[in-house]
């Protein structure tokens, strides 16, 4: 084989590799490509299966409270504003002083009515001893006036008698006619106390019929009760009570323990009864309302374990805490102005429903949260 045909033999597998190279390549580079395309769908299912699967989150998340309104039961004007905003109190701590003296005047008042009225009880229960004394009295007077009407009656006989035995005398002249003027004169007298008797005795029967009304009906008042347990005076008591309690009502005390807000309450303002005077946020028992879009509840359920971070504390500060339930309706549904989706240039918004998550009180304690912030919830639907 001489010189030349090497070299061109040479050169002829130079131009063979160089032709092959480059299919190699972009055979490798789409080989590599599908690798990587495989590796991210099984990454992704991965991702879908074990990690998003598991979990719905949101950072349309806020905190809440159940803000207590600190209103007073009575009316008048304030004497003394004892907290500000920003201040925390706790329950039964005084937070407003209405002046008292009405309702000082009203308890003395209510006092001396109930003092009265227990006086008048033991008046009537002890005239309804009298009344009984009466009663026998009055039972003696009639007894008397029978009597006295039988003693006439009797006489009125023994009148008539005469003045019979002397008329049937007078035609023989056996007696005077002045003796029988005196025998008619007495029969008249005997008619005469008669009827007096009668109405003795008529008078007597009403005295004592009327007595024994009196004790009727004032035993009506006293009957099965003691003066403590009489119906005026229980209700005398009810409205001592009633001034006290209205006295008490003057200190206006914190309802729960927590943070003061939106006082609107100023020093000689008069206030009326139901009016707000200022709020009372409970941050100790903060709650969390995470509004997910419907296509993320499938899975929701209560009981389940929520992660969280605020914005304020970032992710520095991790809250736990459980799904407690699911509002009545979307925020749409509960809005002033609702949306009227039956109209013609109708459009599909996805819909948010809160979501209540219950905190950690232990966190919050260390990691105190205030009403409105914002959070992120990343609720675990499988476990």
């Amino acid at each position: 084989m001489t010189v030349m045909t090497k070299i061109a033999d040479v050169e002829t597998g130079f131009d063979g590799a160089a032709s092959a190279s480059p299919k190699a390549r972009r055979s490798k580079l789409f080989a590599g490509l599908a690798g990587a395309v495989a590796v991210a769908a099984v990454g992704a299912w991965g991702y879908d299966h074990f990690v998003a699967g598991r979990h719905v989150v949101t950072d349309n998340a806020y905190v809440g409270a159940n803000l207590a309104q600190v209103t007073p039961q009575v009316s008048g004007p304030v004497a003394q504003v004892l907290v500000d905003d920003t201040q925390a109190v706790k329950r039964g701590d005084v937070l407003v002083r209405l002046d008292d003296t009405d309702a000082r005047i009203a308890v003395a008042q209510a006092e001396a009515q109930l003092a009265q009225t227990e006086r008048k009880v033991r008046g009537l229960m002890a005239t309804g001893s009298g009344l009984t004394a009466l009663i026998a009295s009055r039972a003696a007077d009639q007894a008397r006036a029978d009597a006295q009407l039988a003693s006439a009656q009797a006489d009125l006989e023994k009148a008539r008698i005469d003045l019979d035995r002397r008329q049937a005398l007078v035609a023989s002249g056996s007696v005077s006619g002045e003796e029988l003027t005196s025998a008619r004169s007495a029969f008249a007298s005997a008619l005469a106390n008669v009827k007096a008797a009668q109405a003795a005795r008529t008078q007597a029967a009403a005295n004592r019929m009327s007595a024994t009304g009196d004790r009727d009906a004032n035993q009506a008042l006293t009957a099965n009760a003691t003066v403590d347990t009489n119906p005026e005076v229980l209700a005398a008591r009810a409205s001592l009570e009633q001034a006290r309690v209205n006295l008490a009502r003057t200190v206006i005390r914190a309802p729960v323990d927590g943070v003061v807000s939106e006082r609107q309450v100023q020093v000689g303002q008069r206030v009326q009864a139901g009016q707000t005077l200022m709020s009372i946020a409970p941050l100790q028992a903060a709650y969390v309302d995470a509004n997910f879009k419907e296509v993320q509840l499938a899975h929701v359920r209560p009981g389940q374990p929520v992660t969280l971070t605020s914005d304020l504390y970032g992710d520095d500060v991790t809250f736990t805490g459980r799904v407690v339930g699911f509002a009545g309706g979307t925020g749409s549904a509960f809005a002033v102005v609702p949306a009227q989706n039956a109209t013609g240039n109708w459009i599909k918004v996805v819909q948010r429903l809160p979501v209540r998550i219950a905190l950690d009180p232990a966190q919050l304690a260390r990691h105190p949260l205030q009403v409105g912030l914002s959070m992120t919830a990343d609720i675990a639907v499988k476990n």
